[in-house]
């Protein structure tokens, strides 16, 4: 008997499409090594085992079935994001246990598209850290269960990276789809301000948050992304020679960068002159001033999404990055420090099609219970591990992780890329290369 665990997005689609297994048979698996395996991961808050299996019965029913790009694929959406009949809870006690009335936009055009919501994964308490633990669950790296899958779209990252789904919907405000997914191995793209819709929270996050995939190949990473969007603007195809820079310094003074993931993108630059790109060593232009505008913007946003729930009912470590964010509240929203960081840093990228940097500056953190510490160990631990990551949301610009390389574990090490608004297509086709020339492990071992 044919398994589609472990099987690409792609590949479900086109046997679904074929009628060589049908939407419930993809689903039913998918469901029960959920059932088997999330007991060690965490990656699902709740797991909609009955509606997942009658919406696969109802999609296989469609007329339309043949030209789904994404028939009867399992998807797991993150906790911040609507799905019908069930309700968002955005990893915290204080929000409301009601279901949605409507799916969010993205969950919509996935479903139109043929996917199947099999259920909502855990992020830590409103989308805030880098680390995916509260009181509706912990996330653990599928690599390494005694270390946390990051965050915030943790539980969607370990989803993927465990074979739960072979695809999931999350966002990023700070980092929140690149740190898991570097963490985790997996592929995924925070593309420039408006491809996606974003609609997260109560504001986007000053418009810094934006939805996008988790993957486990490019391929996959591009089609989700295509149907997010709306376009196939983001077509395989020769992205032609590149001009790319390496930087393997961190973006924040007096924050250092670990040999595995320095060595990582000096192994990935050399993969990339070999494919015939001109690759040379150069460093943005970063302003001393970016780690408070990192964090000011960071803190505001969290005081926003805040502003409007039981104060008494949310984590200490959340109580704090709201009160330090208020504090910073006019400022941002009449500020334009992120206009001069782009002002900044566009000269740069004018000389340089991509830059290509670490995606994190170490491993990730013990899993623990980050949420029962102090605000400021939990900001010293996300800035140490993860500081390569906001200046991209500050901006504006697309940035993708890529799986590159291993820690002494076993573990992965990921890349980041960067590049102009507009540019997501060509991220994706240097990101097909590094695959191509030096493929990784899809999932992570644990049968």
């Amino acid at each position: 008997m044919t398994s589609w665990v472990g099987r690409t997005a792609v590949e479900i689609a086109a046997a679904v499409r074929a009628k060589e297994v049908t939407p419930r048979e993809v689903v039913a698996e998918h469901l029960a090594r959920i059932e088997r395996l999330d007991g060690r991961i965490g990656a699902f808050r709740t797991v909609r085992v009955e509606a997942a299996l009658a919406e696969a019965d109802a999609l296989a029913a469609r007329g339309d079935l043949d030209g789904l790009p994404l028939a009867g694929v399992p998807v797991a959406v993150k906790d911040n994001l609507g799905v019908r009949g069930e309700s968002t809870r955005v990893g915290s006690a204080a929000t409301a246990d009601t279901p949605a009335g409507a799916d969010h936009v993205t969950v919509a055009r996935l479903r139109a598209a043929g996917a199947v919501v099999v259920g909502l994964t855990n992020v830590p308490e409103l989308c805030v850290f880098g680390t995916t633990e509260g009181v509706h669950g912990t996330a653990r790296n599928p690599w390494d269960t005694t270390r946390t899958a990051g965050g915030s779209s943790g539980g969607s990252a370990a989803a993927v990276a465990a074979g739960l789904v072979p695809i999931a919907l999350g966002n990023d405000g700070m980092g929140s789809l690149r740190i898991p997914a570097a963490n985790c191995g997996l592929v995924t793209i925070k593309p420039g301000h408006g491809v996606v819709p974003a609609g997260i929270g109560e504001g986007d996050w000053f418009g810094m948050s934006e939805n996008g995939p988790l993957a486990t190949t490019v391929e996959d990473a591009r089609l989700m992304l295509s149907v997010l969007a709306g376009t196939d603007a983001v077509a395989a195809g020769d992205p032609g020679a590149l001009k790319i820079a390496v930087s393997v310094r961190s973006p924040l003074a007096g924050v250092t960068v670990s040999r595995p993931y320095t060595g990582a993108a000096r192994d990935a630059a050399g993969v990339l002159v070999r494919a015939g790109h001109h690759v040379e060593r150069a460093e943005p232009p970063y302003p001393l001033s970016l780690g408070v505008t990192s964090l000011a913007h960071w803190t505001a946003g969290t005081a926003v999404d805040a502003s409007g729930l039981d104060r008494r009912l949310l984590t200490r470590r959340t109580r704090v990055h709201a009160a330090v964010g208020r504090r910073f509240l006019s400022g941002v929203r009449g500020g334009s420090a992120r206009e001069v960081l782009r002002r900044r840093l566009e000269p740069f990228f004018a000389e340089y099609d991509v830059l290509l940097t670490p995606a994190l500056a170490r491993r990730s953190p013990k899993s623990a219970p980050w949420h029962e510490r102090s605000w400021l160990r939990n900001v010293l631990v996300n800035t140490n591990y993860s500081p390569l990551t906001p200046p991209w949301n500050l901006t504006g610009w697309p940035a993708m992780a890529v799986p590159f390389g291993t820690l002494p574990s076993g573990a992965p090490t990921a890349v980041q890329l960067v590049s102009l608004p507009g540019r997501e297509g060509e991220l994706l086709r240097l990101a097909e290369q590094l695959e191509s020339l030096r493929p990784w492990r899809r999932t992570a071992p644990l049968d």
